[in-house]
């Protein structure tokens, strides 16, 4: 307990300012999930605290991010479409999915699935993540320029002959489920068709109207007749929004950019009396549990969505794990990765039950509260803490921020979230597959059907068949390079490696300056991870590093990024590196993305270690014989 609050000062102020970071983007998630912005800050309370307290990363901070609430907005429209655009009667169902989908990580951790997680190639989650900047960005143009297809009157009208024909087909079923006959008792029929009010057509046109524009493809078929009907203020505060986050953070990192144009904005916005789309209201008080998920349980409500809740608790692992690396590397510690998974299942599990969104460890949040001192996981859990005293003091004021704002601060978001480096790197990637008339990339190719899929199909199937053409890829290169080469070794994972026989004449005086790996076997995306455990095995007294290339026929894309991030520790040590006879195809894709010759210069790489040899004495110093 009390190495549990030695750290408290630096574990206060991270947990503060990190929470004030989360403020408006659980907002934002929120509104834009579909169930409102209390859903969203209902997530980030709970899924911070006990993803926190039951985590295995210390400095993790969770919540709602944006590739969680991406999927999220995908089960929550398919089933509010299911019950004809009624939110509150869907509810219990969604809650349900969110609920599986944390039990699922509870079991999955428990089943130690961590350690599997390194096996998804680069290019799926390249693909998946832009594909997630870009349907961000989309759907939230209708609401930056103030459009709201749920009060486009023209639009609505258009829909009621289809709301008639819903409402006459719920009571032809409701009298099939009575036993009777329609067409022995049309009078029956005509009688209940009576019965419907203009009032009841009206809210079925407007759900209809409503769902016409929801997710990427609505959004497009709704945006032509959108830029007729811009309302100029929204768009305004829209962009006041996205110009103060990029502007501020020019001027100062030490406050919160998205924080200062929330409360900017909408401040100027309030005071100013415009006249403006306010948030949906937040609800007053502590939140609630959701008993419904209970006593309105229908299998067959959630029995479509069971592979979906399975995808989001898989993204939402992939999600947290990604971000415990990075504050891995900030902090010099190492993450439990299965405990971390439970924590975060336990997280959303309690969150579904108040009607939280689903979340997961978020790298912004996390890197804000690291590098404001945060250091145990008692700075997620005043994270969480703090939002929930924001919810209970300051509801009523949140609940007149401008809907414009938070489409404003998604935009940023879905700008920051695409993957610029995958991007920047298609140029660069070999051409392996030759159709005759044109060349492409194999990895360009998956990384681009993974993207495309996503945003205009399905996210889960997207991720799938990635997995498979990426599986398939690695296959068919493989079987290759079996084809060209008698033996292929996987990448060393020994501590203590055998010197090959061309090294027995290597400088004992050098033999604690220099360091040798060998590599051996293609450099791809399984192995990567223990390729970074080289800079774990280098001594202290190592100024030189010898990668022995010569048995690495083939290196992919997350090979050459895993490469490329043990060349800049190794660099960031003082610790230079030397090559050994790369292939082709290696030393092409280094050459590509400038590893070389910025991290190893050309007269740094030999055909033969007997060149290295020679090389060695007027470069390399002997610390010994400096000292004596």
């Amino acid at each position: 307990m009390n190495n549990f609050f030695r750290h408290l000062k630096g574990d206060a102020f991270g947990g503060l300012t990190a929470g004030i970071v989360a403020l408006p983007l659980a907002l934002a998630f929120g509104v834009s999930s579909g169930l409102g912005p209390s859903a969203g800050l209902y997530g980030a309370i709970f899924i911070a605290f006990f993803a926190a307290l039951f985590g295995g990363t210390p400095t993790q901070i969770s919540g709602p991010t944006a590739p969680m609430t991406a999927v999220s907005m995908v089960i929550i429209a398919g089933i509010v479409g299911a019950n004809e655009g009624d939110v509150s009667r869907a509810l219990p169902a969604i809650l349900t999915i969110f609920l599986m989908a944390g039990l699922i990580q509870i079991g999955l951790g428990v089943l130690g699935i961590g350690k599997y997680i390194k096996y998804i190639p680069y290019p799926v989650v390249s693909g998946f993540m832009t594909a997630i900047g870009v349907m961000i960005l989309v759907t939230q143009i209708l609401p930056a320029i103030g459009y709201y297809a749920a009060d486009d009157a023209v639009l609505i009208d258009s829909f009621k002959p289809f709301a008639e024909e819903i409402l006459l087909d719920q009571i032809m079923k409701e009298e099939a489920a009575e036993g009777i006959l329609v067409l022995e008792d049309f009078k029956e029929t005509i009688r209940r068709a009576e019965g419907i009010s203009v009032d009841d057509i009206m809210v079925e046109s407007r759900a209809l109207a409503k769902g016409s524009a929801a997710g990427v493809i609505g959004t497009l078929r709704t945006l032509p007749r959108a830029l007729g009907q811009v309302n100029p203020i929204e768009l305004g505060l829209a962009l006041a929004t996205i110009i103060l986050i990029y502007g501020f953070k020019r001027i100062t990192t030490a406050i919160p950019s998205t924080l200062v144009a929330l409360v900017g904005v909408s401040g100027v916005a309030y005071a100013a009396g415009i006249d403006y789309r306010p948030i949906e209201r937040i609800p007053e008080g502590l939140p609630i549990p959701q008993l419904g998920i209970i006593s309105q349980f229908s299998w067959a409500s959630i029995q479509p969505y069971l592979m979906t809740s399975l995808s989001l608790a898989l993204l939402g692992i992939i999600d947290s794990l990604l971000t415990s690396v990075v504050a891995d590397n900030l902090t010099k510690t190492k993450h439990k990765p299965n405990k971390e998974i439970i924590g975060q299942g336990i997280g959303n599990s309690i969150a579904a039950i108040f009607g939280g969104l689903p979340g997961a460890g978020a790298t912004i949040r996390t890197v804000v509260n690291i590098n404001a001192g945060g250091k145990t996981r008692l700075s997620g859990m005043i994270a969480g803490t703090l939002l929930m005293v924001i919810l209970l003091a300051l509801g009523p004021v949140a609940s007149q921020i401008p809907a414009a704002v938070l489409a404003g601060i998604l935009i940023t978001v879905g700008i920051g979230v695409m993957d610029y480096k995958g991007l920047k790197a298609i140029p660069s990637m070999p051409r392996d597959i030759d159709l005759k008339v044109l060349t492409l990339s194999s990895e360009v190719l998956i990384m681009v059907i993974v993207m495309l899929l996503s945003v205009f199909w399905d996210l889960v199937s997207a991720v799938g068949i990635g997995m498979v053409l990426s599986a398939l890829m690695f296959m068919k290169q493989m079987a290759d390079l079996t084809a060209r080469d008698a033996k292929l070794a996987r990448l060393s994972e020994a501590e203590e490696e055998e010197a090959w026989g061309d090294e027995a004449t290597f400088p004992a005086a050098f033999k604690e300056e220099v360091f040798i790996k060998h590599l051996t076997g293609p450099l791809f995306f399984g192995f990567t991870s223990e390729f970074q455990a080289l800079a774990a095995q280098i001594p202290s007294t190592a100024t030189h590093v010898i990668l022995r290339m010569d048995a690495v026929p083939y290196i992919d894309q997350s090979g050459l990024y895993a490469l490329e991030d043990v060349l800049l520790e190794l660099e960031r040590n003082t610790i230079h590196t030397i090559l050994i006879a790369p292939a082709d195809q290696p030393l092409a894709m280094m050459s590509n993305i400038g590893l070389v010759p910025s991290l190893v210069p050309e007269e740094m790489i030999f055909e033969t270690f007997e060149d290295c040899i020679a090389w060695l004495p007027s470069h390399v110093v002997d610390q010994d014989a400096a000292a004596g």
